[in-house]
């Protein structure tokens, strides 16, 4: 009986490596699938976004350079994402490896300019007069310095601190009550604003929450994976796969911040969506 039972025991076991071997290569394989679609659409849209929002720089209107320093951060990850599709470390030795630090550079830098986009949209609205006299191309340069340099900063302390994992997480997580703040003080701030036009505030609060979806629903699953990491309760493969699919699909939602600093399509559908919101409060308002 024992033997028998040792047999059965083992063939349990290679049958659930077999499983998980076969689970692990249609995972990979969906994920490749995936990274290649999203390679084809994005990398030729950044270029275009990138060349487009170029046109849009001029001394009063600093913001385009804020985003077009986030759209390079998303071409850089494009790039080193390819080279997990493509079989290049047989080529290059080391590839791989320097393809993931320079990814995950960039990703830190593109939280930090997405939080300067933030800042630059409520000091529009919030302080106008002061910023109307503050903002510079110069200045925007010298905060996209500092954006560049602040990753550096970071995975130093990660490497040399104690607590590494635990400093990390906060950091990352500090964009999220910053976003918040951008947004609630500039929707607070727009009745008293007089100076921005209707179609711009609207442009600004749509830039604002689009920020914010982003960084909540791409970038906050694998900060909070981040911060659990090594915890028993949660199944660590399968939601880093998932976490890392989000993240790829940033500099694919990254494309749509150039739509809200054109004029003209955007401003009629946030001005119809805005009359719809006034015409349900007037229906739903007492008489």
């Amino acid at each position: 009986m024992e033997e028998v039972n040792i047999y059965n025991t083992s063939q349990n076991n290679n049958s659930s490596l077999t499983y998980d071997y076969e689970y692990y290569k249609q995972v990979v394989f969906i994920m490749k699938v995936v990274t290649i679609i999203i390679i084809c659409i994005s990398l030729p849209l950044t270029l275009v976004a990138i060349y487009a929002v170029r046109s849009l720089v001029k001394d009063d209107h600093v913001v385009p350079i804020y985003v077009i320093n986030l759209l390079i951060t998303d071409l850089i990850q494009l790039c080193c994402v390819i080279t997990v599709v493509l079989p290049v470390d047989w080529i290059l030795p080391w590839t791989g490896m320097i393809s993931y630090h320079i990814y995950n550079y960039c990703l830190v830098a593109s939280i930090g300019f997405m939080v300067c986009i933030a800042l630059e949209r409520y000091l529009v609205i919030a302080c106008p007069l002061w910023y109307r006299f503050r903002r510079t191309i110069k200045v925007s340069v010298l905060v996209c310095v500092v954006v560049w340099a602040l990753p550096a900063v970071i995975f130093y302390l990660l490497l040399t601190g104690r607590n590494s994992l635990t400093i990390g997480g906060i950091l990352l997580l500090l964009p999220l009550p910053l976003l918040i703040f951008f947004l609630g003080g500039t929707l607070k701030a727009l009745s008293a604003s007089i100076s921005v036009h209707s179609d711009e505030k609207r442009r600004i609060v749509g830039m604002l929450v689009l920020v914010l979806l982003i960084y909540t629903l791409l970038f906050l699953p694998s900060i909070i994976l981040f911060l659990a990491r090594g915890s028993s309760d949660i199944d660590e493969y399968k939601l880093s796969n998932l976490s890392f699919t989000f993240l790829k699909l940033s500099p694919l939602a990254d494309l749509f911040l150039y739509i809200f600093m054109r004029k003209g399509t955007i401003d009629k559908l946030l001005a119809s969506v805005c009359c719809c919101r006034m015409d349900s409060d007037d229906i739903s308002s007492p008489v």
